[in-house]
């Protein structure tokens, strides 16, 4: 009895200890919080490749333990909104770079978002101004990308139809994102996201209503889950599993990600699939559509946590006190943060400090339209007037 008790109150000891602001060894790479800056998109860049004013604004909020890039393209075909850097040249990697050696110069530890957005794309960005490419077909309705319209300005276009991608070309996405994670860690990444969450290609896959395919990436959930764990094996074959994670959206609903048969044993089956490989982490982002979804999306948490044993990261509006409070209740070893990131560089010391947080401007979220350093890197650091 008197072992029990002992680790009984070892272990609450240990997870008391849990806080957003304790160190944390992801892999071998040394976080000196549990802080995440989530990827956010930004479209600062108008030559697509990350310049001094990109590696200022990752370079502010390096006190975050791990920060996540925006989405990065793999490819031109990956791209669905204008102003996104990209990651599958060398001008990209000699862009990175710059953001790297500021990010490791203030302490920091970065990892790349690999991205290919598939159906949520526009002729008018895409090689040829051919159609972009999915697991099927179907369109992306009741949203919009950002991408030249008919006047030839840039601004929100409905995702043009897609065009259901071809056996062989499949494995050549996977060697695109293959390619961009080689490139990520000759620009000194600490390692590579892969983007699987929020409607995207793999997504598509992922999705019976979406995907139609009779081919071996069609029909049954490990058809339908084939591409993505190919390409996070590939990606791991080439640069080392302990550098590569994913990022998922259980039961997502943005971007015209409709409900599907089979969701729950997808996402079920997926847990699975991971929990069989090494990653860096899991990134878990539970969208504010999240409390619409089935009753089986809140029993995901829990079971994803049981059979997956290694790092998870959550996202999805969290505040310091909920932040702690699953980090003590071990739900989740890292917390990611995006909004707040926005207005407030100096987010971590604010939160340890009980300093008041600065509200962003939402109407500088995005673009490149006059100063590129407005409402990007021009938010100061708090002050006690």
């Amino acid at each position: 009895m008197v072992v029990v008790a002992r680790n009984f109150v070892t272990l609450k000891m240990r997870n008391a200890m849990k806080t957003l602001f304790t160190p944390y060894n992801l892999g071998g790479v040394e976080l000196k919080n549990r802080v995440v800056m989530a990827p956010m998109t930004r479209t600062r860049t108008l030559n697509d490749i990350a310049d001094d004013v990109v590696a200022l604004y990752y370079a502010q909020r390096a006190s975050a333990g791990l920060l996540i890039t925006e989405g990065l393209p793999v490819s031109e075909e990956g791209r669905g909104y204008l102003y996104t850097p990209g990651l599958y040249n060398d001008a990209h990697v000699e862009g990175w770079r710059k953001v790297t050696d500021a990010v490791h110069a203030k302490g920091g530890r970065i990892f790349a978002q690999l991205w290919h957005v598939g159906r949520m794309s526009h002729t008018s960005l895409q090689p040829g101004h051919i159609a972009p490419v999915s697991s099927g077909t179907i369109p992306a309705t009741n949203t919009t990308v950002f991408a030249w319209d008919e006047s030839g300005k840039p601004g929100p276009v409905a995702p043009s139809i897609p065009r259901a991608l071809e056996t062989h070309e499949v494995k050549r996405v996977t060697r695109d994102f293959v390619k961009s994670a080689q490139l990520a860690v000759e620009a000194g990444f600490d390692g590579v996201e892969i983007m699987a969450a929020n409607g995207f290609i793999f997504d598509q896959f992922l999705s019976s209503e979406l995907n139609t395919r009779t081919d071996e990436y069609g029909g049954s959930v490990e058809n339908r889950q084939r591409f993505l764990l190919e390409t996070i094996d590939a990606v791991s074959d080439a640069i080392g599993g302990n550098k590569v994670a994913v990022r998922l959206s259980p039961f997502g609903r943005i971007y015209d990600l409709a409900p599907y048969a089979g969701e729950e044993e997808t996402w079920s089956e997926m847990a699975k699939a991971l929990s069989q490989r090494s990653l860096a982490y899991v990134h878990l982002y539970f969208q504010p559509t999240y409390v619409t979804a089935p009753q089986a999306a809140e029993k995901f948490k829990a079971d994803f946590r049981e059979s997956f044993g290694g790092t998870i990261i959550a996202a999805g509006g969290f505040s310091r006190d909920i932040a702690e409070e699953r980090l003590n209740n071990n739900e989740v070893d890292l917390v990611a943060f995006g909004v707040p990131f926005i207005a407030n560089p100096d987010l971590v010391e604010r939160m340890k400090n009980n300093w008041p947080l600065a509200e962003s401007d939402r109407t500088t979220y995005y673009g490149v339209s006059g100063s590129p350093e407005k409402g990007y890197t021009d938010y100061p650091v708090y002050s006690e007037k």
